[in-house]
């Protein structure tokens, strides 16, 4: 069961009422495996991102111990390297279908373990996760570019790839400063992280040309300001120079444009961007624009074809109702949900005295 003093700040008006934040919550742990395992849905994949993502949902709901199962099998599972596989069939550890290791993925633990520690309180658990952080940080660090990209993955055979990508490279400057925060809190200084998250923050905010193009992407458009790299009025601009690219008025966003298709976690993380940037309004929204998404039994459809009036594809994914929660959440005054996707309990002053 979910606690009630987390589960009142995932009720949100127009979006979710406590019968259907408690629905969607046993909706994520339904999906989640035996062993901690949490896949896009029972028989499709499982990739480490949005395992994490799920997990954090459920730690914002106050059901600890299955997020800490998550972060279990992360633990039990990581690779020599210090790095996950891309892709597990079904969640399962012995059947991987993709063996690349995406940056952005293998950094993402650390702001799932920070978000846990936040949460519950148990240094018992941050010292177990500790040297699982530790390594997945210098696996990621070891793709950084000299102007302070993050390469977007390793090969299969380890071959590392150098081009990067502004969205993953934005989603692991969160993930740097989530592991900087564990390291402060173990009282354990990590220079080498600080100096890679500034030369990560800057090429983020003042080198697009560092990326590959992926403007098309709506993802592109608002992860600088979701990975906590760009705030304030350059954070303002950059939403109004997108908004009415990506913004289907009473439908969502879209994932890539022209395309007519909404996606639901596209559009519940850039309600977190909004909300991070003090624009509860359009927050709300944005969420509220997206229930046409809920199905029957509380998880969402990854999206919508509006110009064929077709839910496409047909799967109800634990991440797109994970991030739905994590921006209720985060609306609603969840403090630990709030540390991590505001940034402004993370560590700053990180931008490099030189372009």
């Amino acid at each position: 069961m979910t606690s009630p003093g987390r589960t009142e700040r995932l009720v949100l008006p127009g979006v979710l009422t406590a019968a259907q934040a408690a629905e969607t919550v046993a909706a994520i742990a339904g999906v989640q495996r035996a062993d901690g395992a949490i896949p896009w849905f029972r028989g499709h994949h499982l990739d480490p991102w949005d395992h994490v993502e799920a997990a954090m949902a459920l730690d914002a709901a106050g059901e600890h111990a299955r997020a800490e199962a998550a972060y279990r099998w992360l633990a039990e599972h990581q690779l020599p390297d210090g790095g996950w596989y891309a892709a597990y069939a079904d969640g399962d550890a012995d059947r991987p279908t993709d063996r690349a290791r995406e940056s952005n993925f293998c950094a993402y633990v650390a702001v799932g373990v920070w978000h846990h520690h936040l949460s519950t309180g148990d240094d018992a658990f941050t010292e177990r996760m500790w040297p699982v952080v530790a390594r997945a940080v210098t696996h990621v660090l070891e793709l950084q570019q000299p102007g302070g990209q993050i390469g977007w993955k390793r090969e299969a055979d380890g071959t590392p790839v150098r081009d990067a990508l502004l969205t993953g490279s934005s989603s692991v400057y969160q993930a740097l400063r989530c592991a900087l925060a564990l390291a402060e809190h173990r009282g354990e200084p990590q220079p080498d992280w600080e100096l890679a998250a500034g030369w990560l923050g800057h090429a983020v905010r003042r080198h697009p040309e560092r990326f590959l193009d992926k403007n098309r992407y709506s993802m592109d458009w608002y992860y600088p300001i979701l990975g906590g790299a760009l705030r304030g009025a350059a954070a303002e601009e950059r939403i109004a120079a997108g908004w009415d690219r990506f913004v289907v008025p009473g439908l969502g966003v879209r994932c890539v444009d022209p395309n007519p298709w909404v996606t639901g976690g596209e559009s519940a993380e850039l309600a977190l961007a909004l909300w991070a940037l003090g624009d509860n309004d359009r927050a709300v929204d944005i969420l509220r624009s997206i229930q046409h998404l809920r199905a029957d039994g509380g998880l969402y459809w990854t999206g919508y074809v509006f110009e064929d009036d077709a839910v496409w594809p047909r799967e109800l994914t634990s991440w797109t109702a994970g991030s739905l929660l994590l921006a209720v959440a985060a609306l609603g005054g969840d403090k630990p949900t709030a540390a991590v996707f505001d940034g402004g309990t993370l560590p700053s002053g990180l931008e490099p005295r030189c372009c």
